[in-house]
């Protein structure tokens, strides 16, 4: 790698590191809390409810699936 893209790139981790530092100290010093708000909080979590359940479906369908697989390819008397 060229010196040059090194220190481009540490320049740059830098920068970001300060930006956030910065943006942190400033929420700080307004108030405001860093986690997410509570519309954005409660959209997550339905999504994550939705996932779950469809996750659980399509478990369900696979374990049927597999049933039938497994009858169909036993051997017959």
């Amino acid at each position: 790698m060229h010196p040059y893209a090194i220190i481009a790139l540490d320049l740059a981790n830098e920068r970001s590191r300060e930006a956030k530092e910065q943006r942190l100290a400033e929420a700080v010093k307004a108030g405001i809390e860093s986690g997410p708000s509570w519309p954005r909080r409660s959209l997550a979590n339905g999504f994550a409810l939705v996932s779950r359940g469809s996750a659980a479906i399509t478990r369900r369908l696979d374990e049927c699936v597999a049933d039938d697989l497994g009858r169909s390819l036993a051997p017959t008397d």
